[in-house]
């Protein structure tokens, strides 16, 4: 199981946005991290220009979003800003995508949230013929008629993984992509659930065996921190109360909140909990440094210590 490390922009400190994504992800690349993972979050920096300043920055570490919201972009416009950051990572690119949630395409957005599963694989059929290589992108489905030539770069080899929660989905992240991005799946849901599915469907469609990626908060913390560190957790993370995708996935395994998916606790705790991902069929972990402590500095000092004990079980697992 490889180790990636999430990271985005820290909020209301916007002088300091770049600097710090840039800090970040080196400091990833030289702890010996196999990829970042950078969320797109609704009101904040855009995920695959975060990927390009890596990109600029580092020479080994793969470089992923984890998701872009396809309702958000025409597929031209997300394939050209997708080839364009894979010419600039120079292969190391991973463009994570979704269907994302009610509450942000029809409540922030206003757009139509209806059989999210068909919109996915009408917009797979524009990101093949554009991922394909320099050369015409002439497609014709349920959602778009489209004739537009694409020639951003000669590199073909565009990794897409695909947020898949349910049954339908699964299957077509199986069949189409090479891998699903989770959130909230604990490892009963990832172990009975999940990976059974996208694995029979990319076997069914003759494709190699997909890339399984968990996201999971991790507090390297005393033993009587913990339930600060859930409570923590709950507070900041809370994303299952407002979508009912998290909550059906959740019904598949035993967690009931965000906390219960967190790897919390000394590092022999953590790491044992973190294994057990990989047992459940995990190919990738997406780590979530979550620091806890009272003011600035003492979270700063949490997540140094949660993420020195990271780097230094990064070949073990």
């Amino acid at each position: 199981m490889r180790i990636g490390l999430m990271v985005g922009p820290e909020r209301r400190r916007h002088d300091q946005k770049v600097t710090r994504l840039r800090d970040d992800i080196t400091w990833a690349e030289a702890a010996g991290f196999a990829t970042v993972w950078i969320p797109q979050i609704p009101d904040e920096f855009d995920a695959m220009t975060a990927v390009t300043i890596g990109g600029l920055h580092t020479d080994r570490i793969e470089l992923g979003t984890a998701v872009v919201a396809l309702q958000t972009r025409h597929p031209i416009a997300l394939a050209q800003q997708a080839l364009s950051t894979q010419a600039v990572c120079e292969g190391r690119f991973t463009l994570g995508i979704g269907p994302s949630h009610h509450w942000i395409v029809s409540d922030m957005l206003g757009l139509a949230y209806d059989r999210p599963a068909a919109l996915v694989r009408s917009y797979l059929d524009v990101l093949d013929e554009a991922f394909g290589g320099p050369g015409p992108v002439d497609v014709e489905n349920e959602h778009f008629t489209i004739h537009n030539p694409l020639d951003v770069t000669d590199i073909t080899d565009n990794p897409v993984l695909l947020a898949a929660l349910g049954p339908v989905m699964l299957r077509v992240a199986g069949e189409r992509t090479d891998g699903t991005i989770l959130w909230m799946a604990d490892e009963r849901a990832i172990g009975d659930h999940v990976a059974p599915r996208i694995t029979a469907a990319a076997d069914s469609a003759g494709r190699r065996a997909p890339r399984i990626v968990a996201g999971v908060p991790v507090c390297v913390c005393l033993q009587d921190e913990v339930d600060d560190a859930r409570s923590r957790a709950d507070r900041i993370l809370a994303e299952a109360e407002l979508s009912p995708n998290y909550q059906r996935l959740m019904e598949h395994g035993d967690a009931a909140n965000v906390s219960d998916i967190l790897a919390a606790g000394p590092e022999e705790a953590v790491l044992s909990r973190l294994r057990s991902y990989a047992d459940a069929g995990v190919t990738d972990l997406s780590v979530r440094v979550l620091p806890i402590g009272q003011g600035r500095d003492e979270l700063l000092e949490s997540s140094r210590r949660t993420r020195e004990f990271l780097a230094g079980i990064v070949p073990e697992l």
